[in-house]
């Protein structure tokens, strides 16, 4: 907790415009997110071979992608625990602590020894390096969404709070990038020592992220909370008392960018080398297109969010997501590399509306004093159920049906009606308290929503 004295300290200090503010919370997710995917494109090229040598290439690979789901199962307690101290003490300091829990895992990883010279005990503790990852991410994303979303103008809110999921493709892009040079080394290069190189040099991007992030004030609506008093003191506990049919709608909300994401940026490294025929560099390429392309599709979605709202962008990406996914796998499975192109950017799109408004649609669920815990807890809760298995299940699905992809198109249109169902009635509840589509909820009171305003308008002079 801070003195009174360092309060006041930071009171004179001149407050950071909304472009710092964006700034940092792109930059520090962009730092985790690349932290995080480098191990999911490791798992699609090469970590079956080092940590799992003595099974099939399929069920190493399969095993490998059970990394992902244990990073997955850390996210929900990293909800918790960044979560409470975020709605306790504030969001800026636990994105500091994210940031710099997962950096240290990402580097440890780059320095395993492999199977070859720990046995059984180099995947135990790649798998307890991975936990590491998902936890420090679970405090991740709430944070960096709500430093910006808390800091923004209403207008200006879906547009502006898009950006932290920019950091998704951003980490995407240069973990990506990263990897295309490597798998290109001459011999046993990259499987020698190549594939540290992206764990390795994060600890250069943990420091950049650490730079900017310590600049960066506390958002005024947390100080408006904290300074009224109005803490509360179990936050999980009045999430789940208060908001629990948020948090489990929330959470459902997630389940067609789940199954979306992964077969486009992971899953389908797999399924283009090893189905289809494709090189890995082409199929890194591809992955590589499509996550440039969400740079500019992400914050896109959260200008169209504030002139038509955000729930109705999200549906719409929600549909558009469902009725490709069949007509993109009989593209990718023709073998041609134009029509997996054509197929893999025309998915891109509905990734893009849902995710990059997902971020608002969550914070709009929940009112500020417990806005950390249920966003994170709801999103830690939705991965699991949304992402954490599915690479495993695309590969589970494709060994079943012998290489039936329309079971992996089924499985991501059921997904999408999930997620359509569940978001219509999370906005349905969030008209019923009195929120509006771009705004908060209704649990703060005038006095409040007032201050909040009013601290907001110096905070972030230059957003307007």
């Amino acid at each position: 907790m801070s003195t009174s004295a360092e309060h006041d300290m930071a009171a004179e200090k001149p407050a950071p415009g909304i472009r710092t503010i964006v700034a940092s919370s792109v930059i520090g997710t962009t730092v985790e997110w690349f932290d995080f995917f480098a191990y999911s494109t490791a798992a699609a090229l090469i970590l079956n071979a080092l940590f799992f040598p003595d099974f099939d290439p399929l069920v190493g690979t399969i095993l490998a992608f059970g990394g992902i789901a244990v990073g997955y199962f850390g996210r929900p307690l990293g909800s918790i625990v960044f979560g409470h101290f975020g709605d306790r003490i504030g969001r800026k300091r636990m994105l500091v602590v994210s940031l710099v829990t997962m950096g240290a895992a990402t580097f440890a990883i780059g320095l395993l020894p492999t199977y070859a010279v720990l046995g059984v005990a180099a995947p135990l503790l790649l798998m307890l390096l991975r936990f590491i990852q998902g936890f420090a991410l679970g405090g991740e994303w709430g944070g960096a969404v709500l430093l910006v979303v808390e800091h923004a103008s209403p207008r200006r809110r879906a547009f502006l709070g898009s950006f932290p999921q920019v950091g998704l493709a951003l980490g995407l892009t240069l973990s990506t990038l990263i990897f295309i040079p490597l798998v290109a080394l001459p011999g046993d290069a990259f499987q020698s020592w190549g594939w540290r190189v992206p764990f390795l040099i994060s600890a250069v991007l943990v420091l950049v992220g650490l730079f900017i992030r310590l600049r960066i004030t506390e958002t005024p609506e947390f100080e408006a909370v904290r300074r009224s008093g109005r803490e509360v003191r179990v936050p999980l506990w009045e999430t789940l008392k208060t908001h629990l049919a948020q948090v489990v709608l929330a959470a459902l909300s997630f389940a067609v960018i789940g199954a979306v994401f992964y077969m486009l940026f992971t899953f389908s490294l797999t399924y283009g080398t090893q189905f289809i025929g494709h090189e890995q560099s082409e199929m890194l390429a591809i992955a590589t297109v499509c996550s440039v392309l969400a740079l500019i599709g992400l914050p896109l979605a959260g200008w169209l969010a504030d002139r038509h709202g955000v729930w109705r962008v999200f549906a719409i990406g929600t549909v558009i997501s469902i009725v490709l996914a069949f007509p993109a796998f009989w593209l990718i499975d023709t073998g041609s590399l134009v029509a997996a192109y054509v197929a893999y950017i025309a998915t891109t799109v509905g990734f893009c509306a849902t995710y990059g408004t997902m971020g608002v649609l969550y914070a709009q669920a929940f009112d500020v004093r417990i806005r950390y815990t249920g966003m994170s807890l709801a999103l830690g809760i939705g991965t699991i159920v949304g992402s954490a298995f599915v690479p495993m299940i695309y590969l589970e699905l494709l060994d079943v049906f012998d290489g039936g992809s329309w079971a992996i198109a089924l499985y991501m249109v059921v997904a999408g009606v999930v997620t359509l169902i569940a978001s219509t009635l999370l906005q349905m509840l969030n008209r019923r308290r009195g929120d509006t589509d771009a705004g908060y909820p209704a649990g703060q009171n005038t006095d409040e929503t007032e201050e909040v305003e009013e601290t907001a308008g110096t905070a972030g002079g230059d957003a307007r």
